[in-house]
C-alpha cells in the first residue's frame, strides 16, 4: 500500500514535532514536508503536492483562512485536515462553510488524529468529539426548536439529511437513491426551508442533534 503523504503546516515547532513523532510510528503515513508559514507551505505544495495537509489556520502572521483557498488552488487533489486551538464559534462555522470536512482541536487524542488523517485522505467527514460537543452545546442547540412536530421531515428527506451529513455530495446522493441531481437539490432546498437552516454545517448539526447520524463517540 502506498503511504499517505502529509504536509504539516503549523507555526508552532512543538506541534509539528509532536505530529511528526506520531506519524513516524505508522508505516502507511509519511510526512513529506513541514511549513511554519504560508510562504513555506506554498513552496512545498508546488514542489511535491501531498495527499493531506494538516493546518492550523488560526495563526496570525503565519496562516489564516485564506491559506485554505491557497492550498485548494495550488493542489486541488490535496485534502485538508484542520487541527486548531481556535474556539471561536463564528470562526469555526466560517471554516466549515468553506467546505472543511475534517476538524480537530489541539486537545484531541492520538486515535482521533490518526482516524482524522485516514478520513481526510478518503475525502470523508471527521469532527472530533471536542468540536462536535462545542458546536452542539455552544451554537446549534439554542437554534433548534425543541418541538419539531411543526416541521416534520419525510422519510426521504431524513435519508437525504443523513447522506449530506455523512459527507456525500448531491451527485453521489442522487446515485445512491437512484434520483436525478436536480431532484436532490430540490429536496435539499425544501429541507433547509422547512428547518429554517442556512448552511451545511447547521444541517450537519441538526442531523447529529436529532439522531439522524451519530457522532464518533457513539461508535
Amino acid at each position: 500500500m502506498q503511504g499517505i503523504k502529509i504536509i504539516l503546516a503549523d507555526s508552532q515547532y512543538l506541534t509539528r514535532r509532536g505530529l511528526q513523532n506520531l506519524f513516524d510510528t505508522i508505516d502507511q503515513y509519511s510526512v513529506i514536508g513541514e511549513a511554519k508559514n504560508a510562504t513555506e507551505l506554498e513552496r512545498l505544495l508546488r514542489a511535491k503536492p501531498a495527499d493531506v495537509v494538516i493546518l492550523d489556520y488560526n495563526q496570525p502572521g503565519a496562516f489564516g483562512k485564506e491559506t485554505i483557498n491557497m492550498v485548494r488552488k495550488l493542489s486541488p487533489k490535496t485534502n485538508l485536515l484542520i487541527i486548531s486551538a481556535d474556539e471561536d464559534k463564528k470562526s469555526i462555522y466560517d471554516v466549515l462553510e468553506m467546505g472543511i470536512n475534517s476538524y480537530l482541536t489541539k486537545q484531541c487524542d492520538e486515535d482521533e488524529i490518526i482516524n482524522a488523517v485516514s478520513a481526510s485522505y478518503k475525502g470523508e467527514k471527521f469532527f472530533c468529539n471536542n468540536v462536535l460537543n462545542y458546536l452542539l452545546e455552544k451554537s446549534f442547540a439554542k437554534e433548534i426548536d425543541e418541538d419539531c412536530s411543526a416541521t416534520p421531515l419525510t422519510l426521504r428527506e431524513r435519508e437525504i439529511v443523513r447522506l449530506v451529513a455523512s459527507g456525500m455530495i448531491a451527485k453521489e446522493i442522487a446515485s445512491e437513491l437512484d434520483l436525478s441531481t436536480h431532484t436532490i437539490y430540490t429536496h435539499r432546498k425544501n429541507i433547509m426551508r422547512k428547518l429554517q437552516l442556512n448552511s451545511t454545517s447547521e444541517l450537519v448539526m441538526y442531523a447529529l442533534n436529532h439522531g439522524i447520524v451519530k457522532n464518533s463517540s457513539d461508535n
